[in-house]
């Protein structure tokens, strides 16, 4: 067997395999099928200071290589986490609170709170920043930058994670930012956007008409970011996007990412991430490769 361990900001993970927020609630529904100790980490579901009912239904569409979804930040809010699934969920693996807000004071409390009672924090930071007309606050270097700093400046004992919104000018110029503001680390990629339209009805398919497309079919586009982002900063990158076997996991270490997420092929395979890590420990033995870590950045350009 090959040593799979990597580690991210000083915290050994047992394996690269985390699977991605919002695809993996709080674990307690995946742990009635497998032993959910034998991953990584876990990345949260979504949190928000108050709970959130999410968006309308339909809010996911299912459309070639990829699905839409519009899911809204549906969560209990991150007292309710804090006292019915954190302890449950530190005693099976590492925890990734990912927390979300809509103006920088949001994502300030919501880290204090949770600084020192998780592993990791992931920012995200594709949500509207309500004092700036809805821009996301992913969009421009500047407004990451200062997200980041305002986040980190109450992340004094748990390691912040800013992942990184694909709807950008620059994902490398805005990975700058985030290590500028005093991230840790990054992950990347988060959604992309786009829209599903019914043509019989003439009308989008999910209710919110827009929303973030996932599924093997950005895994390019991702593997790419993940690249461009990896040679941009100095600090670790988490890889995601389109994951669905352990060889796609090798691409995005060999693009230079530490570790990686699993998202959509959650919902496909609910036993995926198991699967890639048993597949990614035979991949490493049948290669010669005796530590994952030396997957890491190992692209060689033609």
């Amino acid at each position: 067997m090959s040593n799979l361990q990597v580690t991210l900001c000083g915290k050994t993970f047992k394996n690269p395999v985390i699977p991605a927020s919002g695809t993996f609630g709080f674990g307690r529904e995946y742990d009635e099928i497998y032993d959910i100790s034998v991953l990584g980490g876990v990345c949260t579901k979504g949190l928000t200071l108050e709970p959130r009912a999410g968006n309308p239904v339909p809010r996911i569409a299912e459309s070639r290589g990829v699905i839409l979804n519009a899911v809204g930040l549906q969560n209990p809010g991150v007292e309710r986490f804090i006292a019915e699934d954190l302890e449950w969920l530190k005693g099976k693996t590492r925890v990734i609170a990912n927390v979300a807000g809509s103006s920088l004071d949001d994502y300030a409390k919501i880290c204090a709170r949770l600084d020192g009672l998780v592993d990791f924090i992931e920012l995200n930071i594709s949500c509207p920043n309500v004092k700036c007309g809805g821009m996301a606050f992913g969009i421009k270097p500047e407004s990451v930058r200062e997200v980041t700093a305002a986040a980190k400046r109450e992340c004094k004992r748990t390691p912040l994670v800013v992942k990184l919104s694909p709807n950008v000018e620059s994902i490398a110029n805005n990975a700058r930012a985030a290590e500028e503001g005093g991230a840790d680390c990054v992950s990347l990629i988060n959604t992309l956007t786009g829209m599903a339209i019914d043509v019989e009805r003439r009308k989008p398919v999910i209710a919110n008409n827009t929303g973030g497309v996932s599924g093997a079919g950005v895994k390019p586009v991702a593997v790419r970011m993940v690249y461009e982002v990896s040679r941009a900063v100095s600090i670790p990158v988490i890889g995601m996007g389109g994951i669905t076997c352990a060889e796609d996991a090798v691409e995005f270490l060999l693009a230079g990412a530490t570790a990686v997420q699993v998202g959509t092929q959650n919902f496909t395979d609910t036993l995926a991430c198991p699967k890639i890590i048993a597949g990614l420990d035979a991949w490493c033995e049948n290669h010669g490769v005796k530590r994952v870590t030396e997957l890491t950045g190992g692209l060689q350009l033609n």
